[in-house]
């Protein structure tokens, strides 16, 4: 048992070290846990500024429920960035829950969101905790903009899109991936899961601040229908993304159908190793540490209702630093005081969209809204 109340599962990642990075900067104690103490101890030394003046051990870990269970005991939440999380997720998710702690995760797999909503949500909840999977620039912030358009009452109808600029990491290459092959992407109509056309294929949209038109994709139909499908407020939720980079986005498609055309007859086993193999094609390196004038971030959502409109735009950088620093002010968040829902909740339903929107501003990650209404 470790005295430190917050473990980064995965630290050795690129998303894992950016937290472990944010959790210093909050002066939270942390256990770096992962499979390989080299790479830990590795990762930790080079790749994250400043980890000498933090206080932090390195643990190893087995993946299975008892293994984890064991290195949660005594904790109070785990961050989990070891995905694909419907593949990988659920052991940790088991392991949180027998030990008692907090549960959160960077996926933006659709399908591991409505698992956690279906399976573990009540258990969770009447234990006391929070499940929230998710926590990450590409649907937080965007979900801080829906609801700062949400507070004009009367808004039924969200469409929201994301776009970045930069690379994608090795973990997230393999998750879309994996994602297309194993499972459908829905959006929210009237209160019900409907799924994307899965020959859509691209979609041009209009991207506020550009003449040029950007492509976008469902992106596994994102984590925003899920949140917002017990959102009394909200009927109707749909979700696209990209990259600013066109030349990559019309490659994707491609990719991705290849992809699960090679693997579709595949057993379980052997689809994850071919995809795997895929994704380290495609991104097979760590992407360099982010450049504020390169990683940029965009999130539009569009609200309406019978009688009313609301716009909010909001401009940021560095995507995976975002996602470093939301994860770790839950995890600060945590410590100090319960979260506002317990159970499976988002980010913002668990510690506010105000809270969130003022720690991204306050770091230097995202400029001031940018909101219009119409009556």
């Amino acid at each position: 048992m470790s005295e430190k109340k917050v473990v980064v599962y995965g630290a050795s990642g690129y998303t894992g070290r950016l937290i472990c990075e944010y959790l210093r900067e909050h002066h939270v104690p942390f256990v770096a846990a992962g499979r390989s103490q080299e790479k830990l101890e590795s990762s930790l030394a080079h790749n994250v500024a400043g980890v000498e003046t933090a206080d932090y051990e390195v643990r190893t870990v087995e993946h299975d429920v008892e293994s984890i269970a064991e290195l949660l005991d005594g904790a109070s939440v785990v961050l989990n960035t070891v995905g694909p999380f419907s593949t990988l997720g659920p052991t940790v998710v088991e392991a949180a829950l027998r030990a008692g702690v907090h549960y959160t995760d960077t996926t933006g797999e659709q399908d591991w969101l409505m698992a956690c909503d279906e399976q573990w949500g009540e258990r969770y909840a009447e234990a006391g905790l929070l499940l929230s999977p998710g926590i990450a620039q590409m649907y937080t912030t965007g979900e801080i903009a829906a609801q700062l358009c949400l507070e004009k009452p009367g808004l039924d109808t969200l469409d929201i899109a994301v776009f970045w600029g930069g690379s994608p990491t090795i973990a997230s290459t393999e998750t879309i991936l994996v994602n297309a092959a194993s499972s459908a992407a829905h959006y929210l109509e009237q209160n019900a899961y409907v799924p994307f056309d899965p020959a859509q294929g691209l979609v041009p949209l209009v991207v506020p601040g550009q003449h040029e038109l950007a492509q976008s994709l469902p992106w596994g139909g994102t984590s925003h229908p899920v949140w917002f499908r017990r959102d009394p407020r909200v009927a109707t939720c749909k979700a696209q993304g990209g990259v600013f980079n066109a030349a990559l986005m019309n490659g994707v498609p491609q990719i991705v159908a290849g992809a699960v055309e090679a693997t579709k007859d595949m057993n379980a086993d052997d689809r994850a190793a071919a995809l795997t193999a895929t994704a380290r094609q495609v991104m097979d390196q760590m992407p360099p540490r982010e450049n504020p004038r390169v990683n940029k971030s965009l999130d539009s959502v569009h609200a309406s209702g019978p009688l009313g409109r609301a716009h909010c735009v909001i401009h940021g950088n560095s995507n995976y630093k975002q996602t470093g620093l939301l994860q770790a002010y839950a995890a600060y968040a945590l410590l100090q005081q319960p979260p506002r829902r317990v159970g499976f909740a988002s980010g913002c339903q668990a510690f506010g969209h105000h809270e969130l929107l003022g720690v991204l501003r306050s770091f230097g990650l995202v400029s001031a809204p940018v909101l219009t209404t119409q009556d």
